[in-house]
């Protein structure tokens, strides 16, 4: 129609959205200075990987990275020349993919399973029980199962009455990153399959109406339904898992492992203690780290276009 003109709204600027938003930036501010303080200044130590550090360069530590040389690839060059770093890692990728293989579905198989259980009361009890391993910390749980694995604990006390050899759980090679596994498993389950619980809560439930009136039984609800709708959230998971592949776990194994189980037990995160604060060589404990940071940053980025191309579900 002639003479009527079209109105368009003016954008907002970012200074008019403050005004009228100040408080959520209020709000945003402490995460915001604690980002900045533990995350971002920090990292300016991660020059100290190309420099050869003197810690009293300068009047202060944090003086000293910037007065230190610089040096390149120095340190990179000698330790990926190493037997014991190159056992670390062989260790790290071992007892990450034994983690991943073996741990990995069981949170996935406990929420569908208990998921089916008719009894309130039953679920609820058995998911509290099966909670409370991860609010303890490794320390204990390592202080659990020396006490039970060592060469009196109750373990070797019941194989022994049964006519059977002792083991040596934390002093066999062969056995302790078996430990390594299951303690992990015993402590991380339950708390790991809250998060497919709540997937499973989420899913429609017209569906599972519908397969009923279908005749359809409660192993086929599972696995048509279910699983299925479950499969963003295990792609998601996967992912994350993959990309920390190059952490197996070092609270655990600190607070576990011990120099007869070194062979097999060192690992990238306790070379890095044992390097950076046990023998104060901290320019090869930030290069060994940077190493580990960039690996798992290659990995989740491979993982997820791996998994968007045969799922067609990523994370981005």
């Amino acid at each position: 129609m002639k003479g009527k003109k079209k109105t368009y709204k003016r954008k907002e600027t970012f200074g008019q959205y403050f005004k009228k938003k100040y408080d959520l930036y209020l709000l945003l501010l402490p995460s915001l200075v604690f980002v900045i303080i533990f995350n971002i200044i920090p990292l300016y130590g991660i020059t100290l990987a190309f420099k050869d550090y003197n810690m009293f360069a300068a009047e202060t530590p944090w003086k000293s990275i910037g007065a230190s040389e610089w040096v390149g690839f120095k340190y990179f060059i000698n330790v990926f020349g190493r037997p014991d770093f190159k056992r670390a890692l062989a260790n790290t990728l071992i007892i990450s993919t034994y983690k991943i293989i073996f741990n990995f579905p069981l949170p996935i198989i406990f929420a569908i399973f208990l998921n089916e259980v008719k009894s309130i009361k039953f679920q609820k009890g058995l998911q509290l029980i099966v909670y409370l391993p991860h609010f303890l910390s490794w320390a204990v749980v390592a202080g659990i199962f020396v006490t039970l694995l060592s060469s009196t604990g109750v373990v070797n006390t019941f194989l022994e009455s049964l006519g059977f050899e002792k083991v040596k759980f934390m002093m066999d090679n062969s056995v302790f990153r078996k430990v390594l596994v299951f303690s992990d498993a015993w402590k991380e389950v339950g708390w790991s399959s809250i998060i497919y619980f709540a997937a499973i809560a989420g899913l429609d439930q017209e569906c599972y109406e519908s397969a009923i009136v279908d005749g359809a039984n409660r192993f086929q609800q599972m696995w048509y339904i279910t699983i299925p709708g479950l499969l963003p959230t295990i792609v998601l998971m996967l992912i994350i898992r993959i990309g920390n592949i190059m952490d197996a776990g070092f609270s655990q194994i600190f607070a576990m492992y011990n120099p007869t189980v070194y062979e097999s037990a060192d690992i990238i995160g306790t070379y890095v203690y044992r390097m950076g604060l046990g023998k104060m060589d901290f320019s090869t404990g930030t290069a060994v780290g940077l190493f580990n940071s960039l690996i798992g940053l290659i990995l989740v980025l491979s993982s997820n276009r791996v998994a968007k191309r045969l799922t067609g579900k990523s994370i981005w």
